[in-house]
Protein backbone atom coordinates (compact mmCIF):
# COMPACT_ATOMS: atom_id res chain seq x y z
CA UNK A 1 0.00 0.00 0.00
CA UNK A 2 2.86 2.40 0.81
CA UNK A 3 4.33 1.82 -2.66
CA UNK A 4 0.99 2.70 -4.27
CA UNK A 5 0.73 5.87 -2.16
CA UNK A 6 4.23 7.00 -3.12
CA UNK A 7 3.56 6.24 -6.80
CA UNK A 8 0.33 8.26 -6.76
CA UNK A 9 2.11 11.16 -5.05
CA UNK A 10 4.82 11.15 -7.74
CA UNK A 11 2.14 10.98 -10.44
CA UNK A 12 0.25 13.92 -8.90
CA UNK A 13 3.48 15.83 -8.48
CA UNK A 14 4.29 15.31 -12.16
CA UNK A 15 0.86 16.61 -13.14
CA UNK A 16 1.49 19.75 -11.06
CA UNK A 17 4.93 20.29 -12.59
CA UNK A 18 3.58 19.80 -16.13
CA UNK A 19 0.47 21.96 -15.72
CA UNK A 20 1.41 24.13 -18.73
CA UNK A 21 1.89 21.10 -20.98
CA UNK A 22 -1.27 19.38 -19.76
CA UNK A 23 -3.23 22.67 -19.76
CA UNK A 24 -4.65 21.63 -16.40
CA UNK A 25 -4.62 24.01 -13.45
CA UNK A 26 -2.33 22.61 -10.76
CA UNK A 27 -5.00 22.90 -8.05
CA UNK A 28 -6.95 20.03 -9.69
CA UNK A 29 -4.25 17.32 -9.36
CA UNK A 30 -3.31 18.73 -5.94
CA UNK A 31 -6.84 18.37 -4.56
CA UNK A 32 -7.35 14.97 -6.21
CA UNK A 33 -4.01 13.70 -4.91
CA UNK A 34 -4.80 14.88 -1.37
CA UNK A 35 -8.19 13.17 -1.25
CA UNK A 36 -7.00 9.89 -2.82
CA UNK A 37 -3.91 9.63 -0.59
CA UNK A 38 -5.88 10.08 2.61
CA UNK A 39 -8.52 7.62 1.37
CA UNK A 40 -5.79 5.02 0.77
CA UNK A 41 -4.32 5.73 4.20
CA UNK A 42 -7.74 5.09 5.73
CA UNK A 43 -8.30 1.88 3.74
CA UNK A 44 -4.89 0.48 4.61
CA UNK A 45 -4.60 1.76 8.16
CA UNK A 46 -4.37 -1.79 9.57
CA UNK A 47 -1.39 -2.67 7.32
CA UNK A 48 1.02 0.19 8.02
CA UNK A 49 3.99 -0.61 10.30
CA UNK A 50 4.74 3.01 11.28
CA UNK A 51 2.94 6.21 12.24
CA UNK A 52 4.56 9.60 12.63
CA UNK A 53 3.79 11.89 15.56
CA UNK A 54 4.12 15.42 14.17
CA UNK A 55 4.09 17.11 17.57
CA UNK A 56 6.94 14.93 18.91
CA UNK A 57 8.54 14.68 15.47
CA UNK A 58 9.22 10.99 15.83
CA UNK A 59 7.69 7.62 15.04
CA UNK A 60 5.14 6.38 17.55
CA UNK A 61 6.49 3.46 19.56
CA UNK A 62 4.38 0.31 19.61
CA UNK A 63 2.17 1.39 16.70
CA UNK A 64 2.34 -2.11 15.22
CA UNK A 65 0.47 -3.39 18.28
CA UNK A 66 -2.39 -0.86 18.08
CA UNK A 67 -5.89 -2.20 17.50
CA UNK A 68 -7.87 -1.18 14.39
CA UNK A 69 -10.06 1.11 16.49
CA UNK A 70 -7.02 2.80 18.04
CA UNK A 71 -5.49 3.27 14.60
CA UNK A 72 -8.63 4.90 13.19
CA UNK A 73 -8.83 7.19 16.21
CA UNK A 74 -5.18 8.18 15.70
CA UNK A 75 -5.89 8.79 11.99
CA UNK A 76 -8.74 11.18 12.82
CA UNK A 77 -6.59 13.07 15.36
CA UNK A 78 -3.70 13.32 12.89
CA UNK A 79 -5.95 14.53 10.07
CA UNK A 80 -7.45 17.18 12.35
CA UNK A 81 -3.96 18.25 13.47
CA UNK A 82 -2.75 18.73 9.89
CA UNK A 83 -5.98 20.47 8.91
CA UNK A 84 -5.46 22.96 11.74
CA UNK A 85 -1.84 23.63 10.80
CA UNK A 86 -2.75 24.05 7.14
CA UNK A 87 -5.66 26.35 8.01
CA UNK A 88 -3.26 28.61 9.93
CA UNK A 89 -1.26 29.15 6.75
CA UNK A 90 -4.32 29.56 4.52
CA UNK A 91 -6.08 32.13 6.71
CA UNK A 92 -2.82 34.05 7.01
CA UNK A 93 -2.52 34.13 3.22
CA UNK A 94 -6.19 35.08 2.78
CA UNK A 95 -5.73 38.05 5.10
CA UNK A 96 -2.56 39.21 3.36
CA UNK A 97 -4.09 38.81 -0.11
CA UNK A 98 -7.16 40.81 0.92
CA UNK A 99 -5.07 43.69 2.30
CA UNK A 100 -3.11 43.80 -0.96
CA UNK A 101 -6.35 43.87 -2.97
CA UNK A 102 -7.70 46.69 -0.78
CA UNK A 103 -4.55 48.72 -1.51
CA UNK A 104 -5.08 48.06 -5.20
CA UNK A 105 -8.76 49.09 -4.90
CA UNK A 106 -7.56 52.58 -3.97
CA UNK A 107 -4.88 52.49 -6.69
CA UNK A 108 -2.28 52.69 -3.93
CA UNK A 109 0.49 50.95 -5.83
CA UNK A 110 0.57 53.77 -8.38
CA UNK A 111 2.30 55.79 -5.66
CA UNK A 112 5.42 53.71 -6.31
CA UNK A 113 5.77 55.42 -9.70
CA UNK A 114 6.95 58.52 -7.84
CA UNK A 115 10.23 56.73 -7.11
CA UNK A 116 11.04 56.43 -10.82
CA UNK A 117 12.65 59.70 -11.96
CA UNK A 118 15.47 58.66 -14.29
CA UNK A 119 15.82 57.85 -17.98
CA UNK A 120 18.99 55.77 -17.59
CA UNK A 121 18.32 52.08 -18.15
CA UNK A 122 21.06 51.09 -15.72
CA UNK A 123 19.62 53.27 -12.95
CA UNK A 124 16.12 52.05 -13.72
CA UNK A 125 17.39 48.48 -13.34
CA UNK A 126 18.75 49.18 -9.87
CA UNK A 127 15.60 51.09 -8.85
CA UNK A 128 13.29 48.25 -9.94
CA UNK A 129 15.58 45.63 -8.40
CA UNK A 130 15.59 47.29 -4.98
CA UNK A 131 11.88 48.05 -5.17
CA UNK A 132 11.24 44.36 -5.93
CA UNK A 133 13.57 43.27 -3.14
CA UNK A 134 11.90 45.48 -0.53
CA UNK A 135 8.30 45.17 -1.71
CA UNK A 136 8.43 41.37 -1.97
CA UNK A 137 9.53 41.14 1.66
CA UNK A 138 6.31 42.92 2.68
CA UNK A 139 3.57 42.04 0.19
CA UNK A 140 5.14 38.75 -1.07
CA UNK A 141 7.15 38.16 -4.23
CA UNK A 142 4.17 37.32 -6.45
CA UNK A 143 2.30 40.56 -5.77
CA UNK A 144 5.48 42.66 -5.95
CA UNK A 145 6.21 41.21 -9.39
CA UNK A 146 2.71 42.00 -10.66
CA UNK A 147 2.87 45.58 -9.34
CA UNK A 148 6.33 46.36 -10.73
CA UNK A 149 5.78 44.79 -14.15
CA UNK A 150 2.54 46.75 -14.46
CA UNK A 151 4.54 49.95 -13.81
CA UNK A 152 7.32 48.74 -16.12
CA UNK A 153 4.85 48.38 -18.99
CA UNK A 154 3.98 52.06 -18.66
CA UNK A 155 7.63 53.16 -18.69
CA UNK A 156 9.43 51.01 -21.27
CA UNK A 157 7.85 50.59 -24.69
CA UNK A 158 10.45 48.32 -26.30
CA UNK A 159 9.35 44.70 -25.81
CA UNK A 160 12.82 43.11 -25.80
CA UNK A 161 14.19 45.59 -23.27
CA UNK A 162 11.15 45.04 -21.06
CA UNK A 163 11.74 41.27 -21.07
CA UNK A 164 15.19 41.80 -19.56
CA UNK A 165 13.87 44.15 -16.89
CA UNK A 166 11.00 41.79 -16.02
CA UNK A 167 13.41 38.86 -15.69
CA UNK A 168 15.67 40.73 -13.28
CA UNK A 169 12.58 41.74 -11.30
CA UNK A 170 11.82 38.02 -10.88
CA UNK A 171 15.28 37.37 -9.43
CA UNK A 172 15.08 40.38 -7.10
CA UNK A 173 11.53 39.58 -5.94
CA UNK A 174 12.38 35.96 -5.12
CA UNK A 175 15.51 37.06 -3.25
CA UNK A 176 13.51 39.65 -1.30
CA UNK A 177 10.83 37.16 -0.36
CA UNK A 178 13.33 34.67 1.09
CA UNK A 179 14.47 36.74 4.08
CA UNK A 180 11.03 37.78 5.31
CA UNK A 181 8.46 35.59 7.11
CA UNK A 182 5.73 37.23 5.02
CA UNK A 183 7.67 37.48 1.75
CA UNK A 184 7.08 34.00 0.34
CA UNK A 185 4.67 31.15 0.96
CA UNK A 186 7.54 28.84 1.90
CA UNK A 187 9.02 31.20 4.49
CA UNK A 188 5.51 31.74 5.86
CA UNK A 189 5.11 27.97 6.17
CA UNK A 190 8.39 27.63 8.07
CA UNK A 191 7.51 30.58 10.31
CA UNK A 192 4.02 29.36 11.20
CA UNK A 193 5.35 25.83 11.77
CA UNK A 194 7.81 27.34 14.28
CA UNK A 195 10.85 26.19 12.34
CA UNK A 196 12.15 29.77 12.14
CA UNK A 197 11.49 32.99 14.04
CA UNK A 198 10.96 36.27 12.22
CA UNK A 199 13.95 37.96 13.87
CA UNK A 200 16.42 35.15 13.19
CA UNK A 201 15.17 34.63 9.63
CA UNK A 202 15.87 38.27 8.83
CA UNK A 203 19.17 38.21 10.69
CA UNK A 204 20.50 35.10 8.94
CA UNK A 205 19.15 35.67 5.43
CA UNK A 206 19.14 39.42 4.78
CA UNK A 207 22.78 39.45 3.61
CA UNK A 208 22.69 36.21 1.54
CA UNK A 209 19.40 37.31 -0.07
CA UNK A 210 20.81 40.76 -0.82
CA UNK A 211 23.89 39.20 -2.42
CA UNK A 212 21.63 36.85 -4.40
CA UNK A 213 19.95 39.94 -5.85
CA UNK A 214 22.90 42.33 -6.17
CA UNK A 215 25.33 39.99 -7.95
CA UNK A 216 23.14 39.18 -11.00
CA UNK A 217 21.85 42.76 -11.20
CA UNK A 218 25.44 44.09 -11.09
CA UNK A 219 26.50 41.73 -13.89
CA UNK A 220 23.38 42.51 -15.93
CA UNK A 221 23.97 46.25 -15.63
CA UNK A 222 26.98 45.83 -17.98
CA UNK A 223 24.98 43.94 -20.59
CA UNK A 224 23.79 45.64 -23.79
CA UNK A 225 20.02 45.73 -22.96
CA UNK A 226 20.73 48.00 -19.98
CA UNK A 227 22.92 50.53 -21.78
CA UNK A 228 21.70 53.98 -22.75
CA UNK A 229 18.40 55.71 -21.94
CA UNK A 230 14.75 54.84 -22.41
CA UNK A 231 12.60 56.81 -24.85
CA UNK A 232 12.24 60.50 -23.96
CA UNK A 233 8.49 60.19 -23.79
CA UNK A 234 8.50 57.79 -20.87
CA UNK A 235 7.87 60.56 -18.30
CA UNK A 236 4.49 61.23 -19.89
CA UNK A 237 3.41 57.73 -18.85
CA UNK A 238 4.26 58.27 -15.19
CA UNK A 239 1.18 59.17 -13.24
CA UNK A 240 0.62 58.91 -9.51
CA UNK A 241 -2.47 57.44 -7.93
CA UNK A 242 -5.70 58.87 -9.28
CA UNK A 243 -7.35 58.19 -5.93
CA UNK A 244 -6.60 60.81 -3.26
CA UNK A 245 -6.46 58.06 -0.62
CA UNK A 246 -4.10 55.85 -2.66
CA UNK A 247 -0.84 56.76 -0.94
CA UNK A 248 -2.47 56.69 2.49
CA UNK A 249 -3.90 53.20 1.95
CA UNK A 250 -0.58 51.95 0.55
CA UNK A 251 1.36 52.96 3.65
CA UNK A 252 -1.42 51.82 5.98
CA UNK A 253 -1.63 48.41 4.29
CA UNK A 254 2.13 47.84 4.29
CA UNK A 255 2.36 48.91 7.94
CA UNK A 256 -0.49 46.54 8.84
CA UNK A 257 1.30 43.58 7.24
CA UNK A 258 4.62 44.47 8.91
CA UNK A 259 2.76 44.68 12.24
CA UNK A 260 1.89 40.95 12.12
CA UNK A 261 5.33 39.58 13.19
CA UNK A 262 5.43 42.23 15.95
CA UNK A 263 1.98 41.14 17.17
CA UNK A 264 3.12 37.51 17.24
CA UNK A 265 6.27 38.29 19.23
CA UNK A 266 4.23 40.24 21.80
CA UNK A 267 1.25 37.91 22.21
CA UNK A 268 2.82 34.56 21.18
CA UNK A 269 -0.37 33.87 19.24
CA UNK A 270 -0.33 32.27 15.75
CA UNK A 271 0.39 34.76 12.93
CA UNK A 272 -3.07 34.47 11.38
CA UNK A 273 -4.58 36.13 14.48
CA UNK A 274 -2.44 39.21 13.95
CA UNK A 275 -3.21 39.18 10.23
CA UNK A 276 -6.95 39.16 10.93
CA UNK A 277 -6.48 42.16 13.26
CA UNK A 278 -4.48 43.99 10.57
CA UNK A 279 -7.13 43.19 7.98
CA UNK A 280 -9.88 44.54 10.22
CA UNK A 281 -7.99 47.82 10.77
CA UNK A 282 -7.27 48.28 7.06
CA UNK A 283 -10.89 47.33 6.32
CA UNK A 284 -12.23 50.02 8.66
CA UNK A 285 -10.26 52.77 6.93
CA UNK A 286 -11.13 51.36 3.50
CA UNK A 287 -14.86 51.49 4.27
CA UNK A 288 -14.58 55.02 5.66
CA UNK A 289 -12.60 56.35 2.70
CA UNK A 290 -14.81 54.67 0.11
CA UNK A 291 -17.93 56.22 1.62
CA UNK A 292 -16.40 59.66 1.10
CA UNK A 293 -16.79 59.00 -2.64
CA UNK A 294 -20.57 58.62 -2.35
CA UNK A 295 -22.64 61.42 -3.81
CA UNK A 296 -26.43 61.57 -3.41
CA UNK A 297 -26.76 63.71 -6.52
CA UNK A 298 -24.68 61.55 -8.84
CA UNK A 299 -23.62 57.95 -9.36
CA UNK A 300 -19.89 57.20 -9.18
CA UNK A 301 -18.81 54.22 -11.24
CA UNK A 302 -16.49 52.21 -8.98
CA UNK A 303 -16.70 48.99 -10.97
CA UNK A 304 -17.19 48.68 -14.73
CA UNK A 305 -19.63 45.83 -14.26
CA UNK A 306 -21.44 47.34 -11.30
CA UNK A 307 -22.13 51.09 -11.56
CA UNK A 308 -23.29 52.04 -8.08
CA UNK A 309 -22.86 54.92 -5.70
CA UNK A 310 -21.06 52.83 -3.09
CA UNK A 311 -19.27 49.52 -3.33
CA UNK A 312 -17.65 47.90 -0.28
CA UNK A 313 -13.89 47.72 -0.94
CA UNK A 314 -13.57 44.78 1.46
CA UNK A 315 -16.24 42.75 -0.33
CA UNK A 316 -14.75 43.57 -3.71
CA UNK A 317 -11.24 42.70 -2.53
CA UNK A 318 -12.40 39.36 -1.11
CA UNK A 319 -13.95 38.51 -4.47
CA UNK A 320 -10.64 39.18 -6.27
CA UNK A 321 -8.21 37.11 -4.18
CA UNK A 322 -6.50 34.11 -5.77
CA UNK A 323 -8.71 31.28 -4.50
CA UNK A 324 -7.14 28.74 -6.93
CA UNK A 325 -3.77 29.37 -5.24
CA UNK A 326 -5.29 28.97 -1.78
CA UNK A 327 -6.91 25.65 -2.77
CA UNK A 328 -3.64 24.48 -4.33
CA UNK A 329 -1.77 25.17 -1.10
CA UNK A 330 -4.46 23.28 0.83
CA UNK A 331 -4.26 20.26 -1.47
CA UNK A 332 -0.48 20.00 -1.63
CA UNK A 333 0.11 20.59 2.09
CA UNK A 334 -2.46 17.97 3.08
CA UNK A 335 -1.08 15.51 0.50
CA UNK A 336 2.43 15.87 1.91
CA UNK A 337 0.93 15.45 5.40
CA UNK A 338 -0.34 12.01 4.35
CA UNK A 339 3.22 10.90 3.48
CA UNK A 340 4.52 12.45 6.68
CA UNK A 341 1.93 10.64 8.81
CA UNK A 342 3.07 7.25 7.51
CA UNK A 343 6.66 8.09 8.46
CA UNK A 344 7.76 7.91 4.81
CA UNK A 345 9.41 11.35 4.84
CA UNK A 346 11.12 10.75 8.20
CA UNK A 347 12.53 7.38 7.15
CA UNK A 348 13.52 8.83 3.75
CA UNK A 349 15.40 11.67 5.45
CA UNK A 350 17.33 9.24 7.65
CA UNK A 351 18.34 7.26 4.56
CA UNK A 352 19.30 10.45 2.71
CA UNK A 353 21.53 11.58 5.59
CA UNK A 354 23.32 8.24 5.49
CA UNK A 355 23.95 8.46 1.74
CA UNK A 356 24.77 12.20 1.62
CA UNK A 357 26.36 13.18 4.96
CA UNK A 358 26.83 16.82 3.87
CA UNK A 359 23.42 18.35 4.50
CA UNK A 360 24.36 21.56 2.64
CA UNK A 361 24.43 19.61 -0.63
CA UNK A 362 20.96 18.24 0.10
CA UNK A 363 19.54 21.70 0.80
CA UNK A 364 21.16 23.26 -2.28
CA UNK A 365 19.78 20.39 -4.35
CA UNK A 366 16.38 21.33 -2.93
CA UNK A 367 16.94 24.85 -4.26
CA UNK A 368 17.82 23.56 -7.73
CA UNK A 369 14.80 21.26 -7.56
CA UNK A 370 12.53 24.19 -6.76
CA UNK A 371 13.40 25.62 -10.19
CA UNK A 372 11.87 22.54 -11.82
CA UNK A 373 8.95 21.78 -9.53
CA UNK A 374 6.93 23.83 -7.07
CA UNK A 375 8.81 24.84 -3.93
CA UNK A 376 5.74 24.55 -1.67
CA UNK A 377 5.68 20.73 -1.59
CA UNK A 378 9.48 20.62 -1.39
CA UNK A 379 9.49 22.75 1.76
CA UNK A 380 6.49 20.88 3.15
CA UNK A 381 8.40 17.63 2.64
CA UNK A 382 11.55 19.02 4.28
CA UNK A 383 9.50 19.98 7.33
CA UNK A 384 8.54 16.34 7.70
CA UNK A 385 12.03 15.03 6.97
CA UNK A 386 14.22 16.94 9.40
CA UNK A 387 13.82 17.27 13.15
CA UNK A 388 16.27 20.09 13.88
CA UNK A 389 15.08 22.58 16.54
CA UNK A 390 13.63 26.02 15.83
CA UNK A 391 16.07 28.51 14.27
CA UNK A 392 18.59 25.84 13.44
CA UNK A 393 20.69 27.00 10.48
CA UNK A 394 19.25 24.15 8.41
CA UNK A 395 15.77 25.74 8.35
CA UNK A 396 17.13 29.12 7.31
CA UNK A 397 19.15 27.52 4.53
CA UNK A 398 16.00 25.67 3.39
CA UNK A 399 14.14 29.01 3.32
CA UNK A 400 16.91 30.61 1.26
CA UNK A 401 17.33 27.74 -1.21
CA UNK A 402 13.63 27.16 -1.83
CA UNK A 403 12.92 30.87 -2.11
CA UNK A 404 15.72 31.85 -4.50
CA UNK A 405 16.44 28.64 -6.42
CA UNK A 406 13.22 28.96 -8.38
CA UNK A 407 14.61 31.99 -10.24
CA UNK A 408 16.78 29.71 -12.39
CA UNK A 409 13.79 28.76 -14.56
CA UNK A 410 10.85 30.93 -15.57
CA UNK A 411 8.42 28.25 -14.29
CA UNK A 412 10.34 27.77 -11.05
CA UNK A 413 8.49 30.36 -8.98
CA UNK A 414 5.11 32.03 -8.72
CA UNK A 415 6.78 35.34 -9.61
CA UNK A 416 8.26 33.79 -12.75
CA UNK A 417 5.00 32.23 -13.85
CA UNK A 418 3.02 35.47 -13.46
CA UNK A 419 5.74 37.45 -15.29
CA UNK A 420 5.69 34.81 -18.02
CA UNK A 421 1.98 35.44 -18.46
CA UNK A 422 2.15 39.24 -18.29
CA UNK A 423 5.07 39.66 -20.69
CA UNK A 424 4.77 36.41 -22.71
CA UNK A 425 8.34 35.47 -21.77
CA UNK A 426 9.52 32.42 -23.72
CA UNK A 427 10.85 29.53 -21.60
CA UNK A 428 13.96 28.97 -23.76
CA UNK A 429 14.68 32.72 -24.03
CA UNK A 430 14.73 32.96 -20.24
CA UNK A 431 16.82 29.79 -19.94
CA UNK A 432 19.46 31.07 -22.39
CA UNK A 433 19.64 34.67 -21.19
CA UNK A 434 18.68 34.74 -17.51
CA UNK A 435 19.20 31.29 -15.97
CA UNK A 436 22.96 31.75 -15.67
CA UNK A 437 22.52 35.09 -13.90
CA UNK A 438 20.05 33.56 -11.43
CA UNK A 439 22.36 30.57 -10.86
CA UNK A 440 25.33 32.83 -10.09
CA UNK A 441 23.24 34.83 -7.64
CA UNK A 442 21.91 31.65 -5.99
CA UNK A 443 25.38 30.17 -5.51
CA UNK A 444 26.86 33.51 -4.32
CA UNK A 445 24.11 33.89 -1.71
CA UNK A 446 24.51 30.27 -0.59
CA UNK A 447 28.26 30.72 -0.12
CA UNK A 448 27.59 33.91 1.86
CA UNK A 449 25.12 32.04 4.06
CA UNK A 450 27.60 29.23 4.79
CA UNK A 451 30.38 31.71 5.59
CA UNK A 452 28.14 33.63 7.99
CA UNK A 453 27.00 30.38 9.58
CA UNK A 454 30.56 29.14 10.08
CA UNK A 455 31.59 32.45 11.64
CA UNK A 456 28.69 32.37 14.10
CA UNK A 457 29.10 28.71 15.05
Amino acid sequence: METIIIALFILGYAAIALEHNLKLDKLIPALAMMAILWALVSFGIDTFPNWFDSSAHNLIEGFAGFSLEERHHLLEETLLHHLGKTAEILFFLLGAMTIVEIIDYFDGFSTIKNFVKTKSKKRLLWIFAFLAFILSSIIDNLTATIVLITILQKIIQDKNTRLWFASLIIIAANAGGAWSPIGDVTTTMLWIAKKVSAAKLMEYLIIPSLICMVVPVFIASFLKPFQGDVDNGFIDNLEGSKNKYGARMLYLGLAAIIFVPIFKSITHLPPYVGMMLSLSIVGIFAEIYSRFQFSISSVIVTDDANPIGYHSPVHRSLSRIEMPSVLFFFGILMAVAALESLGILFIGAESLKAVVPNIDIVVMALGVGSAVIDNVPLVAASMGMFNEPMDNYLWHFVAYSAGTGGSMLIIGSAAGVVAMGMEKINFMWYFKNIAWLAAIGFVAGAIAFMLIRNINL
